[in-house]
């Protein structure tokens, strides 16, 4: 099961604080080679028609939804859009309106309905989110510049975490908890769905790797070929090949003997792999000449093609089947907190 801020995202409510924690100019992530900033509407069209950020762009029993916010939710999709090196036309521009708008209006529903079930939020808790979402900068002055960016205080930050963390435990309270999945569940989806569970021939198989930079000149490559013969030559006398890899090998795979887990054709550069494959289960191959260096392969198994067995995916099944539930079951509650409020759109969509 996905995490209760991911639940959120299944049901398309969309926080202001998560979209501002996309904003490429001030994330961790690497940015981009310096050019003109651009909007990810096309033909470099505003994104959405800025308004007063205090103005109700819709009210939900008489509480407002503010334009600014909006406004923040719609300006966070088209960042990420940019980062992703795509643009929102005219016409998905106003899909967009329309789904943030809705996100909004779903929000202040739980919002409202979360103090009705009297959930309490501690300074503890508000104070652990903001301190895990703070470490998503490089520091206190890249936070505060995001703050100055999407013109929010801490303290807005920190109300509106309240809000988030209350409505968490209430869809926590009313619909995650409730949804149980069962073996019989999986078992039933898995025999409907048996082409999900096909997987392509496999093999197993553990190497030792003597690594050779690809701008080594003729005596580093036979240094290299060196080591890797004598490794070979500790094989033939006996040595255990998990021993010598963790000793020798220059793979990160070391650690575990050499051991590569499954693969299937097309996974490993094609030297490699066509050494692998011309093994049986237990044989050894010679030394292996690919792009990264030397190798030394031993197959431990092969699988066919075929399917996996439900115990293998039985877990990923049920969580799979727990968050289209989860969907299904939030959509269901939040229709019947509409349906019992007052909720009027102020804007034309």
């Amino acid at each position: 099961m996905k995490n209760l801020s991911q639940v959120f995202i299944i049901a398309g409510i969309a926080l202001t604080i998560q979209a501002a924690m996309t904003l490429p100019a001030l994330s961790q992530e690497k940015k981009a080679a310096a050019k003109p900033e651009t909007s990810a509407i096309s033909e470099s069209k505003s994104p959405a028609p800025a308004g007063n950020p205090s103005t109700p762009v819709a009210t939900v029993n008489g509480v407002p939804v503010l334009q600014g916010d909006l406004d923040r939710g719609i300006e966070g999709i088209i960042q990420r859009q940019t980062q992703m090196g795509g643009k929102i036309d005219e016409a998905q521009l106003k899909t967009v309106k329309a789904e943030v708008l809705d996100n909004l209006i779903n929000r202040e529903l739980l919002n409202q309905e979360s103090k009705k079930e009297k959930i309490a939020i501690t300074d503890q808790q508000i104070n652990d989110k903001l301190a895990s979402i703070k470490q998503r900068f490089k520091g206190e002055d890249e936070f505060k510049k995001m703050l100055d960016q999407i013109k929010m205080t801490e303290p807005q930050i920190k109300t509106q975490l309240k809000e988030d963390l209350a409505i968490q435990e209430l869809i926590n309270k009313q619909v995650v908890d409730k949804v149980n999945i069962s073996d019989k569940d999986a078992q039933a989806y898995y025999d409907a769905h048996q082409d999900a569970f096909k997987h392509p021939a496999q093999m197993k198989a553990s190497h030792i790797l003597v690594k050779v930079d690809p701008k080594a000149d003729a005596a580093q490559k036979a240094a290299a070929h060196k080591k890797i013969e004598e490794i070979q030559q500790k094989l033939k006398k006996g040595g255990d090949f998990a021993t010598l890899a963790k000793e020798y090998s220059d793979c990160p795979s070391k650690a575990k003997g050499g051991d590569l887990g499954y693969f299937s054709k097309g996974q490993m550069v094609k030297p490699f792999e066509d050494a692998a494959m011309a093994l049986k289960p237990g044989e050894t191959s010679g030394i292996v000449e690919t792009q990264f260096g030397y190798h030394i392969i031993k197959l431990t198994d092969k699988k066919p093609e075929g399917i996996m067995p439900l115990a293998d995916v039985k877990d990923q099944v049920k969580q799979f089947l727990k968050r289209e539930q989860i969907q299904k079951d939030l959509k269901a509650y939040l229709a019947g907190l509409e349906k019992n409020a007052k909720v009027e759109k102020l804007i034309t969509q």
